[in-house]
């Protein structure tokens, strides 16, 4: 009888893991400002990117568009960022980070900074830079399509 699949070595699982192990080290960095990794993106996106619609934004941030509202939805509860609509078109809507989502921002970036380091912790320095080449261009490379 073949023995069964191996997923334990299968690229889907170990990124997957590694997915989990990285949300981990971040939510324990950060817990103190009530942060995901998503929302820290989005506001370091607007902060490069001021005014930028919910679609693209969406899709700057890899986030699916059909749920990313609900997560402006926190970060405006949070006072974070502020969403108003095109005076262009209406149904678009434009989005800012407020004074207070920069401070927050601004706040968050040492401990991000720990997460980033506690994620690549048990690899070389030169395997960290391989990790994060090879990482880029598999991403990159998907997102060109097939």
């Amino acid at each position: 009888m073949p023995k069964s699949f191996d997923f334990q070595q299968a690229p889907g699982h170990l990124i997957r893991r590694a997915h989990q192990v990285a949300v981990a080290v971040f939510m324990e960095e950060t817990g103190a400002h009530d942060v995901t990794p998503v929302q820290f993106a989005i506001l370091h996106a607007l902060i490069d990117d001021p005014g930028e619609d919910q679609v693209t934004l969406a899709g700057k941030v890899a986030f699916d568009a059909a749920t990313f509202g609900s997560v402006i939805g926190r970060l405006e509860a949070k006072g974070w960022v502020r969403r108003e609509p095109d005076p262009d078109d209406r149904r678009r809507k434009l989005l800012w980070v407020t004074p207070a989502g920069e401070q927050a921002a601004s706040g968050m970036r040492r401990a991000v900074a720990r997460a980033q380091r506690r994620i690549l912790g048990p690899l070389e320095p030169h395997e960290q830079d391989q990790l994060v080449a090879l990482l880029g261009k598999l991403v990159d490379g998907h997102a060109a399509g097939p």
